[in-house]
């Protein structure tokens, strides 16, 4: 039987502070529990083998919270815990990505992460503008920023992403394009750009609330939106998702070297990422870690203090579960694929469900082209520029 390639996360929980804006499953001040959570994360892979074994990694992906906080020999443990899914292909083959805020990883520490099979840092600067960090209460300074980026590339990274947000309390057009400047000048391979999202419960909904920040103003942020399109594009960045960008496919960010067909071309696209905009199954490990895989959606426990006991006792972790019921699992593939820039080949859809899209969908395609949101062709469809700004009015014309 073929193997399947699958993508693998690790939800690290902890961090040193809360973001004003967050609303993930994570926790500051409970650094304690890291020891205990790193041995129940490498139990729940060890238990789920048998579930797996006919599977490979397309991608390790360290998430959260804040993975850069959690020592070396614990990623080395929970990396060591997958290698009947990573002896092939090697792991020297594999994106291997850890996310770090600015400040709180050193050189040595990276370097320690880059032997191990560490390879693409994705780093949360968020804004190179010291006052809206602070707004946003990141713990973090531009200077935090610019050590921990330099420190990456002494350390041997070539592959780094930037995590920037746009439309965030206060900030002006200037102020992005500012951000924006700064981080083209660092030329890390990949940018992700997330519009500001207030949250309910959260630190900043409820300084809104109290008229300390206006609410964002989202014609701003489309025209930041398409600021940044502009400027990433004239910087030699390639957008291919919604929300983000890769350094041109025939160049090189950190050498600067272009790169002969004849040769091996490097792809700074996250290979991760990528899994879930085909909509390709994923297995989340740790607290709150959701997983997709054979027609199942299914999550873990919140609380990792919870998960720790639940796996130290020898239960599942698995807090609930959904199956995908045919007609969502074609939605969301369309839904998802539509969010590249590439957007979703027609044949790729009929060898997966032996089914027309264009018949599936006819009425909702042909409102969304007559809105001027996508683009069809024989071959495929994708959103257009506009589609891009008022993506959600395509994707929830699809649900069934």
């Amino acid at each position: 039987m073929d193997r399947r390639a699958i993508a693998l996360f690790i939800f690290v929980p902890f961090c040193k502070i809360k973001c004003t804006y967050c609303d993930f499953n994570a926790y500051a001040h409970l650094s304690r529990w890291m020891g205990s959570y790193a041995d129940a994360v490498v139990k729940e892979i060890d238990n789920c083998q048998l579930s797996i074994v006919n599977f490979f990694a397309r991608s390790v992906y360290f998430g959260g919270g804040t993975p850069s906080l959690m020592p070396v020999a614990s990623i080395e443990k929970i990396l060591s815990a997958f290698q009947p899914l990573i002896s092939n292909p090697p792991i020297s083959h594999l994106e291997i990505t850890l996310e770090a805020n600015p400040g709180d990883i050193d050189e040595a520490k990276l370097r320690a992460l880059h032997s191990l099979g560490v390879n693409r840092l994705s780093i949360g600067a968020q804004a190179f503008d010291d006052a809206a960090l602070r707004r946003l209460n990141r713990g973090h300074t531009v200077a935090d920023t610019l050590a921990t980026f330099d420190h990456a590339r002494r350390a041997g990274f070539d592959n780094i992403s930037l995590d920037l947000i746009y439309g965030l309390p206060l900030q002006t057009l200037d102020d992005w394009r500012a951000s924006l400047e700064r981080a083209c000048a660092l030329a890390p391979e990949h940018l992700s750009l997330y519009a500001l999202k207030v949250e309910p419960g959260t630190g900043l909904a409820h300084q809104i609330a109290r008229g300390k920040y206006p609410a964002p103003d989202d014609d701003l942020a489309a025209t930041m939106y398409e600021t940044a399109e502009e400027m990433l594009d004239a910087a030699g960045y390639a957008q291919y998702e919604i929300s983000n960008w890769a350094v041109g496919s025939q160049r090189s960010a950190v050498s600067g070297q272009r790169l002969d067909s004849q040769f091996a071309i490097r792809n700074f696209q996250s290979q991760h990422n990528l899994t879930y905009w085909r909509n390709e199954p994923y297995l989340g490990f740790g607290a709150g870690a959701h997983s997709s895989l054979g027609g199942e959606r299914f999550w873990n426990v919140a609380s990792p203090v919870e998960y720790i006991q639940r796996v130290a006792r020898g239960e599942s972790a698995v807090a609930g579960r959904e199956t995908i019921a045919r007609e969502l699992e074609m939605a969301e593939t369309l839904i998802l694929g539509l969010r590249l820039n590439a957007g979703v080949a027609f044949a790729d859809f009929r060898a997966r469900f032996g089914e027309d899209a264009r018949a599936r969908y006819a009425r909702q395609l042909a409102e969304a082209r007559a809105l001027g949101l996508i683009e069809l062709s024989d071959e495929r469809v994708r959103l257009t520029r506009r589609g891009r700004l008022l993506s959600n009015e395509v994707f929830w014309r699809l649900l069934p």
